[in-house]
């Protein structure tokens, strides 16, 4: 008998709160004046811009850049109002008892699909359908891609302030642009002006009402402010809700097959709205970390309300001190300093109130209780649904307020001199296993050129003739028969830098193209054999007890794009670690999805040096500070552990072709990379192949 999945209880808790639920009412966004005519789909305008740009009509890439961009804040502007319109005007209904009892509700809900279908045609001037995506685009938006071609096209139209604003704006999402900051002096150079006021053309408006409060409070401007971060709470909790709209667009849907059966109404229903609901679950984080930021909620919400606890204490609103303090205590209950603080802000208050009476603030506590129950909710459906979901911990503190202000505990406090927090500047990542290094390199000829202090860091060696001139011929001819443009980024020219083409192979394609006679067997195989032969060299070097796996292994070429090189200032590949998320800011490196937690070691083997530029480099955690410069040339193998102690980036291409085979390794057999695996069977048939060809050609006689 088929099991119905469904939550009621929890569901139509969520499904029926107001929309605003979570945050005030009162906050209203400025909407963009519309341009006549239908929306032009962003997507269209975006790659006829990238088109122009390239093909050097720096006029009209700026054009339809900048159209691209007010396309798609239009859209999602378009989609939100919509979204808001129809939940005031088709509010559901709970489904009652008997039969039919759910009807009403489904009523209700078709009735809001079609107002808010009716809303967005007539918004966008034409079906919602010609607004839809690739995941790609979604990506490049995200990552404010569209502002690095803006600054450039700028530049070559020497419009400095633009290419200014554009180049800050892209370096506000992508810190790890080690060379950005210094472009952006360039510019300022370049136009003779001393400084240009840098605006984040992104920012959010939360982002700049919380940071003047902060400047403020340091002033001890408390009343100012109050001022600042209460506006910063309404414009977060109105974000909040623009995120959870955006949300209930289009997901990518794919039909769930249970054993027998298709998925029925009930499991399409709760599949899909998963899928909504864990994208509205996680818009805390959106909006907590700071574009550029990659480190965890770092207390952004709660901290309004530690700040706020204490500015209002300062002005003599013990009540509002005591209601912001209780809010901070819902996402970290167990702070001594607050806690000892409620005690305090208690004491003071009137004798006529009861300080029972005083309850957190309204607005966090419906937040938090929206939380909790979207958290049961997708918890409970991971179970009966059968998906992975693992619930991050949101409200992770590494401190309090970046201050020395806490209303210390105990009696006779008033006038007294008040202490803090300590914040504190975090350790560099520690590696979780014995340090080693210095064990046999196995292999004759190959030389040991520097060790890790050397190279001024951590788990680090530099090696020579790892490969023969021969050999990096061999490899470097298979290269250009094998290699496919934007190879593992899903087929993206140019995914690091708008300069330069990527290319890359697997080794179980070039055995597969080896096989069939695309390319020489032998040469193939020699990509596989020398990929092994840094294997065992790196778990030989750092002596390491347990088995090295291959996680992934990828020959890689990037070719300089002429006609792109004058006054190139960004880096072949950002500057980032390879199992952790580098946050430059922060001097921290944060192990968690979507990093590949699971890497261990890393090596680069090269292949040759007829090029220009290309040196790898390593940095200290700011990803600014240059620790050591290396050249590639055939035969140099770069080998490191893949931390957060040694962030690594290339310097520009900007001459010819530079090409390597990319090695990452895991300690963890789980993780192992699938085509090796793959690899390692077609090497065992050809081998079974080629020991059979052997023995047809032994003369039995010769048996005897």
């Amino acid at each position: 008998m088929r099991e119905r999945i469904w939550a009621p209880p929890l569901l139509l808790r969520l499904l029926l709160a107001p929309p605003l639920w979570g945050g005030p009412p009162d906050s209203q966004r400025r909407e963009l004046e519309p341009e006549p005519g239908p929306l032009q789909p962003f997507d269209l305008l975006y790659a006829s811009g990238v088109a122009a740009y390239y093909s050097g009509d720096y006029k009209q890439a700026v054009r339809d850049l900048e159209a691209a961009l007010r396309s798609h804040r239009r859209l999602q502007e378009i989609r939100t109002r919509c979204a808001r319109h129809c939940a005031a005007r088709r509010p559901l209904a709970p489904p009652g008892a008997g039969p039919g009892a759910e009807l009403p509700f489904f009523r209700a809900l078709l009735e809001r699909a079609r107002c808010y279908r009716s809303c967005e045609t007539q918004r966008l001037g034409g079906p919602a359908s010609r607004h839809r995506v690739s995941e790609d685009v979604r990506s490049d938006f995200q990552r404010r891609v569209p502002y690095n071609y803006l600054q450039r096209a700028y530049l070559k139209l020497n419009q400095m302030e633009k290419a200014v604003g554009a180049a800050h704006t892209f370096f506000m999402a992508n810190p790890e642009h080690m060379e950005m900051q210094q472009n952006i002096e360039n510019y300022r150079m370049m136009a003779g002006v001393e400084a240009f006021q840098l605006v984040d053309r992104e920012a959010k408006p939360h982002m700049e009402s919380y940071s003047a409060g902060v400047k403020h409070y340091e002033a001890d401007d408390f009343e100012v402010a109050i001022k600042y971060f209460e506006q910063a709470l309404r414009e977060y909790f109105n974000e909040d809700t623009v995120c959870r709209t955006l949300c209930e667009g289009p997901q990518r849907f794919e039909e769930y097959e249970y054993v027998g059966y298709k998925a029925g109404l009930y499991e399409a229903i709760a599949d899909h709205y998963m899928q909504v609901l864990v994208c509205q679950h996680e818009c805390v984080r959106e909006l907590a970390t700071r574009p550029g930021r990659l480190s965890p909620i770092e207390n952004f919400l709660p901290l309004h309300y530690d700040y706020l606890q204490f500015a209002y204490y300062r002005v003599g609103e013990y009540v509002k001190a005591l209601e912001c303090a209780k809010a901070y205590l819902l996402c970290h209950p167990d702070d001594e300093d607050v806690l000892d603080n409620v005690d305090y802000y208690e004491s003071l208050l009137d004798d006529s109130i009861d300080p029972a009476s005083i309850e957190a603030r309204e607005d966090l506590t419906m937040f938090v209780k929206r939380h909790k129950l979207e958290s049961e909710l997708i918890k409970s459906a991971a179970e009966g649904l059968g998906f992975s979901y693992t619930e991050p911990n949101y409200w992770i503190r590494y401190g309090g307020r970046q201050d020395e202000n806490r209303v210390p505990s105990g009696v006779n406090v008033e006038g007294t001199e008040v202490h803090g927090l300590s914040m504190g500047k975090k350790l560099s990542p520690k590696i979780d296993r014995d340090l080693r290094e210095g064990g046999p390199l196995l292999y004759e000829n190959i030389t040991f050129v520097y060790n890790s202090e050397q190279l001024n860091g951590t788990q680090r060696v530099l090696l020579d003739n790892v490969l023969s001139q021969e050999q990096c011929r061999e490899l470097h001819s298979v290269a250009s028969g094998i290699m496919l443009v934007g190879d593992g980024y899903r087929g993206k020219t140019s995914p690091h830098t708008p300069n330069e083409k990527f290319e890359g192979a697997t080794v179980l394609k070039a055995l597969k193209f080896g096989y069939e006679g695309r390319v020489p067997l032998k040469s193939a195989r020699l990509f596989y054999d020398i990929s092994e032969k840094a294997r065992k060299i790196v778990e030989s070097y750092f002596m390491l007890n347990s088995t090295l796996y291959f996680s992934y292994t990828h020959m890689v070429c990037r070719t300089a794009l002429s006609g792109q090189q004058d006054r190139r200032n960004d880096l072949s590949h950002p500057i980032h670690a390879d199992n952790c998320l580098l946050d430059p800011e922060a001097n921290e490196c944060w192990k968690e999805p979507p990093a590949y937690t699971f890497r261990d070691y890393s090596a680069l083997l090269y292949m040759n040096d007829d090029f220009e530029g290309g040196e790898f480099i390593f940095t200290e955690m700011d990803a600014k500070t240059v620790t050591a410069s290396i050249k590639p040339k055939c035969g140099r193998m770069i080998s490191f552990s893949s931390g957060g102690e040694n962030p690594h980036g290339v310097k520009a291409v900007t001459k010819g072709q530079r090409c390597a085979v990319a090695l990452w390794f895991t300690l963890d057999p789980l993780y192992r990379e699938l085509e090796r695996i793959q690899a390692d069977e077609v090497i065992a048939i050809l081998d079974r192949e080629q020991q059979g060809k052997h023995e047809l050609n032994i003369n039995p006689k010769d048996e005897l």
